[in-house]
């Protein structure tokens, strides 16, 4: 509990500072702590303790973030949930074994259950010898049924103990992973503030900006693209953001591009982490280039087979419901196929997303590139679709600007590909689409 005291510690420090901003309104580290401090009563008054498994289903709010540090500060194991899964939200109570449950209401107010008959969970269960808060996310399951994982708090913590700059950050990532959890901890850690949204539509995520004058925007590359064909920036005042992030999923060239036409004083940077292994430090070659550098204290590096694999100091202790992963000595193999260049690396996309088109692989993100810099093309996703000779052979899924006739738009784009790659990776199918049929509600790409 040492980082984790430690931080809370500093955040104590800076009680005239904003912690929060949340419906228009800031709030205080001295009203922020007094909230923590509220909950430590609450829970003590439900029994809430060390090794309790406490879910919560929130989206960021001053209240929901007290309760997460009063939770750590417990000792607790902390899960959780947005209303986004709900309707798996039965499923995932029960592989964490969760006891009882807070849901938060738009209004910031909170009602509390218990759960029935939990059944604690083995690792869980030998997890609490450790005597420190643990963290339950779940993957998103997009290639089989989600896991549940378990992360040791004091570890995720470690990192943040160094002093380094705060930053006014969007809360854009979703609480209930990972990405979006270490966003939290993060901010705080740093002495930042932490910017709510009301929803993440790109004008909601403008105005917020606006609003509160916020200086990191971490997102994701599908959020850029529905920013962009949205044209929603140029109705609000975005030049206090001094930092983007992105990360979960490629980035295309031709997006990034466009990014700094929208924020001009950004500078633009990716990131890189695994649930299972935390968010590394990286270093973007540049604000135009997809090339990337990542490592530092606590990570280690290595390419097996043009495969990335990872060794972290805040691995996850393990799945709740599947086997580890991480080998004997450490090392996870991520999946995700890179280019090495000198100390950068870039991110060609997943093993289980490449396309095998007659023995030659084609990764979409290379295809989704090409196609998002022709006319009209809006948001692109390709997958691929089984065929009787090729194996497979790809299909790319577009949302126009504008409407367009379906085979005139195959004839146009088939031949604009065909200039500008190889035949095989050319889409012999496509198909118009609704943008928000193309992204999940985290805003990453949809290739089911």
């Amino acid at each position: 509990m040492e980082s984790i005291n430690e931080i809370i510690n500093k955040m104590r420090t800076k009680l005239d500072s904003e912690a929060l901003f949340w419906n228009g309104r800031a709030y205080s580290y001295s009203e922020f702590m007094g909230m923590v401090d509220a909950w430590e009563e609450v829970l003590a008054s439900y029994q809430i303790r060390r090794g309790t498994v406490c879910g919560f289903v929130a989206e960021y709010s001053p209240q929901a973030c007290a309760l997460v540090f009063a939770l750590m500060r417990g000792k607790s194991i902390l899960v959780p949930f947005t209303s986004a899964i709900e309707h798996e939200l039965p499923e995932f109570i029960e592989i964490a074994g969760v006891e009882c449950l807070f849901r938060f209401g738009v209004d910031d107010t909170w009602v509390f259950e218990r759960c029935s008959n939990p059944v604690k969970n083995e690792l869980v269960e030998s997890f609490l010898d450790r005597d420190v808060p643990g963290l339950i996310v779940f993957t998103s399951g997009s290639t089989g049924k989600p896991k549940g994982i378990l992360q040791d708090c004091e570890r995720v913590m470690r990192k943040f103990v160094v002093e380094r700059k705060g930053w006014s950050t969007v809360l854009f990532l979703m609480l209930d992973h990972f990405g979006g959890f270490n966003t939290l901890l993060s901010t705080f850690a740093y002495g930042g503030t932490g910017v709510c949204l009301p929803d993440r539509s790109p004008e909601s995520v403008c105005r917020v900006i606006a609003q509160s004058g916020a200086t990191l925007l971490p997102t994701t590359p599908t959020f850029i693209n529905l920013l962009i064909a949205s044209r929603c920036y140029m109705n609000f005042d975005l030049s206090s953001v001094e930092l983007i992030t992105y990360g979960t999923e490629v980035m295309p060239t031709a997006t990034l591009a466009k990014v700094k036409e929208i924020f001009p004083n950004a500078r633009i940077k990716q990131t890189y982490g695994l649930s299972e292994l935390g968010v590394l430090r990286s270093k973007s070659e540049s604000d135009d280039s997809v090339w990337v550098k990542i490592g530092g204290d606590g990570f280690e590096t290595r390419i097996v087979d043009n495969v990335l694999r990872v060794r972290s100091e805040a691995n996850m202790v393990g799945y709740l419901n599947a086997p580890n992963p991480i080998d004997a000595e450490g090392w996870m193999c991520t999946g995700d196929h890179v280019e090495v260049r000198g100390e950068y690396m870039r991110i060609l996309g997943r093993k289980s997303e490449m396309i095998n088109v007659g023995g030659q692989k084609v990764f979409p993100a290379e295809v989704e590139n090409i196609l998002l810099s022709a006319d009209n093309v809006n948001e692109v996703t390709v997958v691929g679709v089984p065929h009787p000779v090729m194996g497979n052979v790809v299909k790319a899924r577009v949302s126009l600007a504008e409407p367009e006739d379906r085979f005139q738009l195959a004839e146009r784009l088939r031949k604009f590909c065909m200039e500008r790659m190889a035949k095989y990776k050319v889409p012999v199918k496509y198909e118009i689409v609704r943008e928000d049929e193309q992204r999940s509600l985290r805003f990453k790409k949809t290739r089911a």
